[in-house]
């Protein structure tokens, strides 16, 4: 094996043209896959089939109209919400709201099917007939019919009666991008039109639809901005730190068709890009990166001892031909776990990222070398005073050895210890910053006019036509009741409340009819004369199934996350089960349920994962270092610093979400990386020079610690970019990720070098 590289990499230098006219053509061919890449901005697309919250939502799907939404969220300047000019604009959104894009149903304030008694029969219509002829006298004839319909009150018509909403249903198809792109492009269409006509209002446009857009936007902004800052950041701290214009621009090349070829052959694979798999290029960029760094620093090292260009880089590739594959192996392991995870798009960040790392080594091994033989090198004594600076580092590391040992060591436990505090608290709102719409007009309506996290309850009667049992209007009576109670709950929509304002409307609006019919036929008989009446898409669909059997509960949260949803969940099942027929015993389902539960479901997931790629990484360690000594060792500074990292963000923080569990399995690769040159530095000064421990470590100091420290500032600042992302769970990401890098070079400086000057005590003789 040993012959065959030499003969490869003498190859690489003495026909480098060759080797890049080869490699070339095989990026291009995979960079042809980036065609056939596609944005989905299906927010569904974050759980599998296989999860229990996403099946109960699509079954409630099945059952009842699509609960895919659209909320404009509407406040004058001044005055009321029902003030003539704000029923004009009310009553102009809800006709244009009809001809948004797959909208099947449009609810507003001004369109809700009013009841009122005319002898023995039901006059059903508009609450406002005709928005455009209203008066100053209609606003308060409609605020006081809002306010005696709990279906409206605190729903579309805020407490203050400042606020109101119009609400679009959509049944748009599945993971199609145009057609979520159409209805958003048509809302904010409307939104603009509708100020055009009414300036003095604010307009706020938030639901379902949005939510979804907004992932396609997120990612699709972090492509065509931090993929591009990112390549600016290294070729500046490359120039800066090694003063090679031409090195930097070669490292720019094989970082830059790294992650495009990974990409597309992505694209080659039908791997949809989504906000977390478009991080995928900054990670590749960083892995990639820190490979071209060690090859070129060793090689200027070794023109500054003599050698001409060729030697240097052929020395150069010797050198680190094991640790760069080493680095490269453990960095894909650790990103191909993510596919463990229970969320598709970081199954797909893995993937991407982890072929990018497999590319990235190829073309480190053959295209860099081989640019850097047809471009200009020069050594510079700035490595080499960095080089001699490593040095007096190493001699004080030496003379204070146990006292870093010890301190180091109770610094991890410390730290780590701190990390139990932490908890889930995920709210899909808060992925995004306040630089999408989204969350601007997400919280606007949380704060104005009601919740945005929606529970969703299918409750049975057991019996078809079953809903019209007093028995069971009672039972759903009393839960609605119950919930209205909860301090979680903003607002509860029931079925029953319909049948309540149906009987009192049937008995000339007597209030004391506003209760359940007595008997079934009555139930019966109110129910299809009502239904009789509805116009043509404000039918009952959203709330009876087929057969009416069952009917739904909508409830409306104020900001929940993770811990209080898992109460109210707890308390609702508990309450049920202790109040209502078993048949009525049923779990919620929706959006918030999804996204309050998905960290942990994808924390218990990644822990299989993230365990067996320490166990993969750390065989990895053992075999091509021919060490079970070096090798546990090594464990400490690669386990370490993912574990202090979270204990200093607990420091500072008491909660975490979906992000986290993704943390280990990303930076794990990574922070192998400075721990593998550095034992592979001091084996070989070990085994093959004969030296000491101590004489070990200052010959790996020497030889690798600028190397390392300038690939890890390139991999903090690559995450560090990630930061700037809107889209919070990248966010998060890149900064705890970053400062995991961070504290895996201070371990692999401070506590590495006295753990092995302290178990690796065995003397050893040069290899004959």
């Amino acid at each position: 094996m040993s012959r065959l590289l030499d003969r490869f990499f003498q190859f690489v230098i003495g026909r480098p043209i060759i080797i890049v006219f080869m490699t070339l053509a095989l990026c291009f061919a995979g960079l042809a896959g980036a065609g056939q890449l596609r944005f989905t901005n299906d927010y569904r697309y974050f759980f599998t089939d296989q999860n229990p919250y996403l099946q109960a939502f699509e079954e409630l799907e099945r059952t009842y109209s699509s609960p895919d939404t659209i909320l404009f969220v509407i406040q004058p300047s001044e005055g009321p919400a029902t003030a003539p000019e704000a029923l004009k604009l009310i009553g102009m959104l809800t006709e244009q709201g009809w001809q948004i894009p797959y909208s099947t149903r449009v609810d507003s304030i001004t369109n809700f099917q009013d009841t009122t008694p005319d002898g023995d029969d039901l006059i059903v219509a508009n609450l406002v007939p005709d928005p455009s002829a209203v008066t100053e006298a209609d606003g308060p004839r409609v605020e006081a019919a809002i306010r005696d319909n709990a279906f409206l009150n605190k729903r579309l018509l805020s407490t203050d009666g400042r606020t109101t909403g119009v609400l679009i249903s959509l049944r748009p198809p599945r993971d199609d991008a145009a057609a979520t792109t159409s209805i958003v492009t048509a809302v904010r269409d409307l939104k603009e039109r509708a100020l055009v006509e009414h300036p003095n209002f604010r307009i706020e446009i938030t639901g379902s639809q949005m939510l979804s857009n907004s992932f396609a936007e997120s990612a699709q902004r972090d492509v065509q901005t931090l993929t591009p800052l990112m390549f600016v950041f290294i070729g500046l701290i490359l120039i800066l730190v090694t003063r090679q214009i031409f090195g930097t621009i070669a490292s720019v090349i094989i970082i830059g068709l790294s992650a495009l070829t990974a990409l597309g052959i992505a694209g080659w694979m039908g791997i949809p890009m989504s906000p977390p798999a478009s991080s995928a290029p900054t990670i590749i960029i960083t892995v990639a990166v820190a490979n071209c760094i060690h090859i070129m620093i060793t090689a200027m090292a070794g023109m500054s001892a003599g050698k001409n260009k060729a030697e240097a880089i052929y020395e150069s590739l010797k050198i680190n031909v094991q640790p760069v594959f080493l680095t490269s192996l453990t960095t894909a392991i650790g990103l191909f776990s993510l596919n463990f995870s229970d969320a598709p798009p970081y199954r797909d960040l893995g993937s991407i990222s982890g072929i990018g790392a497999i590319v990235a080594w190829a073309l480190s091994m053959s295209l860099f070398p081989a640019l850097l033989s047809l471009l200009p090198l020069k050594s510079n004594t700035l490595v080499e005073r960095q080089s001699s600076g490593f040095s007096h580092l190493a001699e004080w590391v030496i003379a204070r050895r146990r006292v870093l040992l010890m301190s180091m060591m109770v610094a991890v436990i410390g730290l780590t210890a701190v990390i139990p505090r932490l908890t889930f608290n995920d709210r899909f709102v808060e992925y995004f910053d306040d630089r999408m719409d989204f969350r601007v007009a997400s919280d606007f309506a949380a704060d104005n006019l009601t919740g945005i996290y929606l529970l969703n309850f299918s409750l049975q009667s057991g019996n078809a036509g079953g809903i019209s049992e007093p028995e069971y209007l009672n039972n759903i009576d009393k839960l609605a009741n119950w919930m209205r109670t909860q301090n979680e709950v903003a607002h509860v929509a029931v079925f029953s409340d319909i049948m309540k304002r149906i009987n009192r409307s049937m008995n000339a609006g007597n209030q004391d009819f506003y209760r359940i019919p007595d008997n079934r036929e009555l139930s019966a008989q109110y129910l299809l004369l009502y239904e009789m009446s509805l116009p043509y898409g404000l039918d009952l669909n959203d709330q009876i199934n087929v057969d009416k059997s069952a009917t739904r509960m909508l409830v409306t949260l104020d900001d929940v996350g993770t811990s209080e949803m898992r109460d109210l969940r707890r308390r609702t099942l508990a309450w049920m089960a202790d109040n209502l027929p078993e048949n009525m015993v049923v779990e919620p389902s929706g959006q918030a349920v999804m996204f309050s539960f998905i960290g942990e479901r994808n924390f218990q997931t990644m822990t299989y994962g993230t365990t067996y790629a320490f166990i993969l990484i750390s065989l990895c360690l053992v075999f091509a270092l021919r060490s079970v000594r070096l090798g546990l060792i090594s464990l400490i500074p690669n386990i370490a610093p993912p574990a202090v990292a979270m204990g200093i963000f607990a420091v500072f923080n008491d909660s975490v979400g979906f992000w986290t569990s993704f943390v280990t399995a990303t930076a794990i690769g990574l922070i192998v990386d400075a721990t593998v040159h550095m034992l592979s530095k001091y084996q070989h000064a070990r085994v093959t020079l004969g030296y000491s421990s101590e004489k070990a470590v200052r010959y790996s100091f020497s030889m690798v610690g600028t190397a390392l420290w300038v690939a890890s500032l390139i991999l903090i600042a690559g995450f560090l970019v990630l930061y700037a992302s809107p889209f919070k769970i990248n966010a998060m990401l890149g900064l705890v990720v970053s400062l995991t890098i961070f504290v895996a070079l201070i371990l692999d400086f401070l506590l590495l070098p006295p753990l092995l000057m302290a178990f690796d005590k065995k003397s050893n003789t040069p290899a004959a």
